[in-house]
């Protein structure tokens, strides 16, 4: 397998169109599952993934044309190449259209980012201290079930403009689910490389969890003072994120759209919350640039290379920004602000959720959410199940396990009617983990969740 370095070169050199971008990803992937307290699978594995987006210009059009491989024979690559440009020169203009950026526009001139370096890899011994705490609790009374990933992307990045990036993303997270006399509870924890993941710790919540259902409440549909955890918290976020377009929001087509615009500098909340997406965030970190396969109206292929800085979508309360690419923010006069691949939201207190339990005279305590679906774009308005785990509190104490909730509520209106956050930690979300792993959110508090059916999962 040839170099990465010298696929994007190759493949430059024998492009034909007016500008070409080539992506290259090596992967380096690490497993490790048990069921039924016993360890079952462990692999490790490797490949490669790489496009190459041709832009072919007309006098008054532009087309773009990508094409994927995964093969590792260098022989391939011209006919990949040549592919490319037949299907750009056969695909619709590019609304999106823009010159690519040359090398002096980006944060790093050609080749200063280590370009030349070789592959990072991952392999089964990360999980080494984790897999040693497991054995220790497959001794217990609970049953327990789950999986670990490490995975170490490698990128490299160049255009028929001179841009060279390079970028190693490492993921890894842990989750556990834990069984008893009928119950279940779910823990679950991101890293980047397992050596500040104590599955100790995450064993002890488990069981403090397990020993809440001893006790079992049926409760009907209705509102509900609730609280949501972190975990809980980032997967209504990362959804609000990922809907916070800009030119859906122009548009009228999404709940971020008013008459006459859009909702930035629209007051959600008096608490100074801020939702905010930043590639230096620490232990959360992504890649610094645009790598964009596709163009979408969040991100363009006419983008690749550029540099990301910290967008505050939510700041003090205020909805603050959308995402714009370059030739939507020009088309309706915004700032140019790229989606995150990480999500932290700050502005609570340095209260604790179970400091929150003990302050709370009647609610429910949710642990996790799942099979969340939108149900209207233009409220923003999401529904979904609980999972693992719904606790009725009272006078401050977990009295038992209650029966699980269809819910129906909007990220949005979350905001608007929160009524306290709690202290920021990172936290790994349920629903979206394989695809967003990065976050870090406080607890909230909702005064009236909407629970709006009662749900015979389990």
């Amino acid at each position: 397998m040839i170099a990465p370095q010298l696929v994007i070169e190759r493949a430059l050199a024998c492009a034909s169109v007016d500008d070409t971008i080539v992506i290259v990803t090596d992967s380096s992937d690490a497993t490790l599952r048990w069921a039924g307290n016993s360890m079952t699978t462990n692999g490790i594995a490797t490949s490669r993934r790489w496009e190459v987006i041709s832009i072919a210009r007309g006098s008054d059009t532009v087309r773009v044309g990508t094409v994927s491989s995964t093969s590792v024979d260098p022989e391939d690559i011209a006919a990949v190449v040549r592919a490319s440009e037949g299907a750009a020169r056969s695909a619709e203009p590019a609304e999106d259209a823009m010159p690519l950026l040359p090398p002096d526009s980006v944060g790093a001139a050609s080749g200063s980012e280590n370009w030349d370096r070789t592959a990072a890899h991952t392999s089964i011994d990360v999980f080494g201290p984790l897999a040693t705490e497991l054995n220790v609790g497959f001794d217990g009374d609970d049953t327990l079930y789950g999986f670990a990933q490490h995975t170490v992307d490698n990128v490299w990045l160049g255009t028929s403009t001179g841009v060279r990036r390079t970028f190693t993303q490492p993921t890894g997270s842990v989750e556990i689910n834990g069984k008893r006399s009928g119950a279940s509870a779910w823990v679950g924890t991101g890293t980047t490389d397992f050596r500040d993941v104590s599955a100790g710790t995450m064993l002890s919540e488990l069981s403090t969890r397990l020993g809440w259902a001893r006790n079992t409440i049926e409760l009907p549909a209705g509102r509900y003072q609730t609280l949501l955890p972190p975990s809980a918290v980032a997967d209504l976020m990362i959804y609000l994120m990922w809907t916070m377009e800009g030119r859906g929001a122009q548009e009228g087509r999404t709940a971020l759209s008013r008459a006459g615009g859009t909702r930035v500098g629209e007051k959600l909340t008096d608490l100074p919350l801020t939702l905010y997406s930043d590639p230096r965030v620490s232990g959360l970190e992504y890649a610094p640039f645009v790598v964009a396969g596709s163009s979408s109206d969040s991100v363009s292929v006419f983008d690749n290379g550029m540099d990301i800085e910290r967008v505050d979508w939510v700041r003090d309360g205020s909805v603050a920004a959308l995402s714009y690419p370059r030739a939507a923010a020009r088309k309706f006069g915004a700032p140019v602000a790229v989606p995150g691949n990480n999500l932290v939201m700050t502005g609570g207190t340095d209260i604790r959720l179970d400091e929150m339990v003990a302050a709370t005279e009647r609610g429910l305590l949710l642990t996790t959410l799942w099979y969340i679906r939108e149900v209207d774009p233009t409220s923003l308005l999401l529904t979904g199940l609980t999972r693992d785990g719904v606790y009725a509190i009272e006078n401050g104490r977990i009295t038992g396990a209650v029966n699980n909730f269809r819910f129906n509520e909007s990220p949005l209106d979350l905001l608007r009617r929160v009524t306290e956050a709690g202290a920021t930690e990172a936290t790994l979300p349920r629903e979206w983990k394989d695809w967003f792993t990065r976050t870090s959110m406080p607890p909230l508090r909702i005064p009236d969740f909407h629970m709006s059916s009662v749900s015979a999962a389990q």
